[in-house]
């Protein structure tokens, strides 16, 4: 990632309801939501959150994809993986990796729940 590229994903990212969408794609992980459930959630009318979708989709944090009638949105790990990476290139004198990364993977189960 360079300079423009961080400034452009940390722009997208730099308004509470563009934030709060994306942190919610984060959660929904790879699958993403629909729009009328980001929507929804976040309380806000349609045309508004697709202009708020659109800054996070021009920064390249999310994708869109249709299915049937919905739009379905969802967040691009590597993209925030670049950002992190940008931000703490030089972290600890460059010594090493500190930065974390964004690796979804299936839910573990809860603590206490015996593994079959």
């Amino acid at each position: 990632m360079d300079a423009s590229s961080a400034v452009t994903a940390l722009s997208a990212l730099a308004h509470e309801h563009r934030l709060a969408a994306y942190r919610m794609l984060v959660e929904a992980g790879p699958d993403g939501l629909a729009a009328g459930v980001i929507a929804e959630r976040l309380g806000l009318p349609p045309s508004s959150l697709t202009f708020h979708l659109q800054a996070l989709l021009q920064a390249g944090l999310a994708t869109q994809r249709r299915v049937s009638r919905q739009i379905i949105y969802a967040m691009v790990p590597a993209a925030m993986n670049g950002l992190v990476a940008y931000l703490t290139e030089h972290c600890c004198g460059g010594q090493g990796g500190c930065g974390p990364a964004c690796e979804p993977v299936a839910p573990s189960a809860p603590e206490g729940a015996s593994a079959a």
